[in-house]
């Protein structure tokens, strides 16, 4: 191993195995084979995804983590309402949302998080730039949410937008 993939290499088998305990507990039978898995993991990961100079801006990260938990709240409450409330509107469609990221990984991390959040689910592309999002209710600002989610995410990665 060289020397410039030394301290990312222990960074991430030192996550995958932290990861692997918490999963598993720390059974001592099973602490040589999350070992071994973490080496494996980090070994592929380093080849799939070498260390770059972006960082991870961790106080973004937590920002995102508690919008994250707060609107998955107050969106599950209120899809809730709606699929139990007959009187509630519910007009379920489509949304076309101009993201900004470039296609690649950060883009499919950042679907991969608009598919969590209820009552949004990202179907495909949507002309050149743009994503479709499946949506509970079409009158609610759902382009409006996302745009606010991918700016955040942005803040996360280190990086820009693609529009921007």
């Amino acid at each position: 191993m060289s020397a410039n993939l030394y301290l990312p290499a222990m960074k991430r088998v030192t996550g995958f195995f932290a990861l692997w305990v918490t999963l598993t507990g720390a059974d001592p039978t099973d602490l040589v084979a999350g070992a071994v898995a973490s080496w494996a993991t980090t070994w592929v990961s380093l080849h799939l995804l070498p260390p770059g100079t972006s960082r991870v801006r961790v106080s973004a990260l937590a920002r995102l983590g508690l919008r994250f938990v707060r609107q998955s709240v107050v969106a599950g409450v209120d899809v809730a309402r709606r699929a139990l409330d007959p009187r509630l509107p519910l007009t379920p469609g489509f949304v076309s949302f101009p993201v900004g990221l470039r296609p690649g990984p950060a883009r499919h991390m950042f679907t991969t998080l608009m598919s969590l959040l209820p009552g949004t689910v990202p179907i495909g592309p949507a002309g050149t730039r743009g994503l479709l999002i499946h949506c509970l209710d079409v009158e609610q600002p759902v382009a409006a949410q996302l745009a606010e989610e991918e700016a955040l995410f942005v803040q996360i990665i280190g990086g820009v937008s693609g529009n921007a």
